[in-house]
């Protein structure tokens, strides 16, 4: 994927909510409002939960399926698309931590079970009379 024009970028870093959208076991979609990161230089978007949600129980009965966020403020949009994996790691979960607290200025809350969606991002689409 040729990494999103700077504006793109610049408002991927601007702290919004997102709505991720994940499929559940039968095929239909959760979706529901996130916080997350964006990392350009690796086209991967980041977001941390429990193990137990039902985003991530989606993404561990179907490793590698389709998932997307969407940035939405305004009238400008941005959304992002691609496999996810959910990653338990202590390494990755805390290279999220540390991209949530710079992202949002403040650090993510601590509960038990903590791991991290991983979406290697492979298409981005947005509004383009925005950026």
């Amino acid at each position: 994927m040729n990494r999103p024009p700077g504006s793109v970028e610049a408002f991927l870093a601007e702290p919004h909510l997102a709505t991720l959208t994940t499929f559940r076991p039968d095929g239909s979609p959760h979706v529901v409002p996130v916080r997350f990161t964006w990392d350009g230089a690796a086209s991967l978007a980041r977001v941390l939960t429990v193990a137990s949600s039902r985003k991530a129980r989606n993404v561990i009965a179907d490793p590698g399926s389709r998932a997307a966020l969407c940035q939405v403020a305004g009238f400008r949009w941005v959304t992002l698309e691609g496999a996810a994996t959910l990653s338990a790691d202590p390494p990755a979960v805390a290279e999220g931590v540390r991209r949530y607290a710079r992202r949002y200025a403040s650090p993510p809350p601590e509960p038990p079970g903590r791991v991290v969606i991983q979406i290697a991002v492979d298409r981005v689409l947005k509004l383009n009379t925005s950026f």
